[in-house]
């Protein structure tokens, strides 16, 4: 068995090694990106005035004059200090992706990035998908996780002390070896104190990467239930008659009121006649998996229900639906504030490191072989 488990660790991790070293090192840079922008982006945040906020009406019309034929996707507010944020967002007949941070309190544009020139909407791809198409580039990914999986199950294997006498050159690096040592130990021995973090991350990247795995994690963790798939609610109702001030205007107010801990409010334009105006509250900026998910009918006004994941967080979730909720939240070490990201970016770095040193460790053998005098 272990000879089969070495001749499949060996290939595979040759296969698939530097897929998950790009992976890796992706992971690596991306899991400090909110930090790192909000230190070096002077324009993500305002002086605090003595005024209210700016309504979503009034964005949309400063947002439709700033990139004229853009479709506006969303407006995001935060605290007293930090800009609005505009989304333009399309798929389809052409593709683009815009963020315009804006003064709160007057409108002002501070700042318009298209995303498809940003350093971590670039890290981003290649983390989701290589720099390759998404249809070829996403499963290309996945599949290099699952081999990564497997990977670090197999090597718990093959690193399992076989006596007594093995244990204790199993647990730590012999840094007063010669380098070859050295490489063996960093390869083993940070691979064994990896393993628990790092199935976890590559397990919840499996949730994003594959449908069949997040779907088959839902049925095992709600008992055999089955996972609702996204969809948008449709707007069916009638205009209410009387109102004066613009619907979206009107909801953004009910939302505050509604939510008045929400550290975030963000507030979907409705993209046809039949779509609803969504508002999303979250009162934890820093994670996702608590935020609130409210579909509004454009017309009547009264909120839409919804059986899917994302609708209204609420303490009787099932396990189920937590899991799926904070997926992206565990994944990145979120879930646990600025250690959990510590963790996150120390494991994904000894990650990409297993590649190397294992690709170091099966060359040095390879050229031993080759070198060994053939008896004749």
């Amino acid at each position: 068995m272990k000879k089969v488990l070495h001749f499949l660790h060996l290939w595979l991790g040759i296969g698939s090694g530097l897929i998950v070293f790009i992976l890796a090192v992706t992971g690596c840079i991306y899991t400090f990106q909110v930090e790192i922008q909000d230190a070096t982006q002077s324009f993500r945040f305002v002086e605090p005035q003595q005024k209210p906020f700016l309504s979503p009406s009034e964005f949309e019309k400063i947002a439709k004059k700033a990139l004229p034929g853009k479709k506006i996707h969303s407006v995001q507010y935060a605290d007293a200090k930090t800009a609005a944020i505009i989304t333009y967002f399309s798929f389809e007949p052409v593709e683009y992706y815009y963020l315009m941070y804006a003064n709160p309190y007057t409108g002002e544009v501070l700042e318009t990035r298209n995303m498809d020139s940003d350093f971590f909407r670039f890290i981003l791809m290649g983390h989701y998908y290589l720099w390759l198409p998404p249809n070829i580039g996403q499963p290309i990914a996945a599949s290099a996780t699952l081999i990564f999986v497997f990977m670090l199950l197999s090597g718990l294997v093959l690193w399992w002390p076989k006596n007594k006498a093995a244990v204790k050159q199993r647990f730590k690096v012999k840094w007063n070896a010669q380098w070859r040592r050295k490489n063996y130990d960093l390869h083993n021995v940070l691979g064994f104190y990896a393993i628990p973090i790092a199935l976890i991350i590559a397990c919840t990247g499996l949730i994003m990467g594959f449908q069949w795995f997040s779907k088959s994690v839902y049925w095992a963790t709600s008992g055999g239930q089955s996972m609702t798939d996204y969809y948008e609610p449709v707007s069916t109702g009638k205009p209410v008659a009387g109102e004066k001030m613009p619907v979206i205007d009107f909801l953004w107010k009910k939302t505050m009121a509604d939510f008045p801990l929400a550290q975030t409010i963000e507030m979907h334009y409705p993209e046809t006649p039949k779509s609803p105006i969504a508002a999303v509250t979250n009162p934890v900026a820093g994670t996702f998996y608590q935020a609130d998910y409210i579909y509004y009918d454009q017309y009547s006004l009264k909120p839409i229900p919804v059986t899917h994941n994302f609708g209204r967080y609420d303490e009787k979730l099932t396990l189920a639906n937590k899991i799926m909720r904070m997926n992206y939240d565990i994944h990145v070490g979120a879930i646990i504030g600025l250690p959990g990201k510590i963790l996150a970016f120390i494991i994904s770095f000894i990650t990409a490191s297993l590649p190397v040193t294992g690709f170091i460790i099966w060359w040095g053998r390879r050229k031993k072989s080759k070198n060994r005098p053939r008896e004749r």
